[in-house]
């Protein structure tokens, strides 16, 4: 990723201020732009609105919703709540990462896709559920993996 650092942070904070009640938005309009927040940009954030640079980790650690690990354009979320662990989840998790060639956790080398965990998303009723954005698919079976992937490959054509 060639991303101009200190246009990045001065973008951000010309849209929210450089004041410390705002880092979240920050910390989310860089996150939606980039599926992760880079060191690079949160020390730069850090210099140019005089916010000490443990506090915005404190905040980018607290929060589920920041990664400090680069993320796929579709992240992939496996619910591993009681149910869909019970009914396949952790399958459905190998599945996922024989199709992808990458392990839970990790993002592939085109930055297409990325396989994670998660606790209850609630749709238990659904169980084994996996979360795409803001699609959700349940019950899904080790079967149906292979089809969903290549559903949100044809995406990026």
């Amino acid at each position: 990723m060639d991303i101009d650092v200190q246009a990045k942070a001065t973008e951000v904070l010309d849209r929210w201020g450089s004041k410390p009640e705002n880092i979240i938005e920050i910390m989310h309009d860089i996150q939606n732009d980039l599926n992760y927040l880079p060191r690079d940009i949160l020390f730069e954030i850090s210099k140019q609105a005089n916010i000490p640079l443990s506090r915005i980790y404190n905040v980018a650690t607290f929060y589920n919703a920041f990664s400090l690990k680069p993320k796929g354009k579709h992240r992939v979320c496996v619910c591993m709540g009681t149910p869909c662990h019970a009914l396949g989840a952790p399958r459905i998790v190998s599945a996922l990462e024989r199709e992808l060639g990458i392990k839970c956790g990790d993002v592939t080398p085109d930055m297409q896709f990325s396989v994670e965990t998660s606790g209850c998303v609630g749709t238990c009723g659904l169980a084994p559920v996996v979360v795409i954005g803001d699609d959700l698919y349940g019950p899904l079976t080790v079967d149906g993996v292979s089809r969903l992937v290549k559903k949100y490959q044809s995406k990026k054509k």
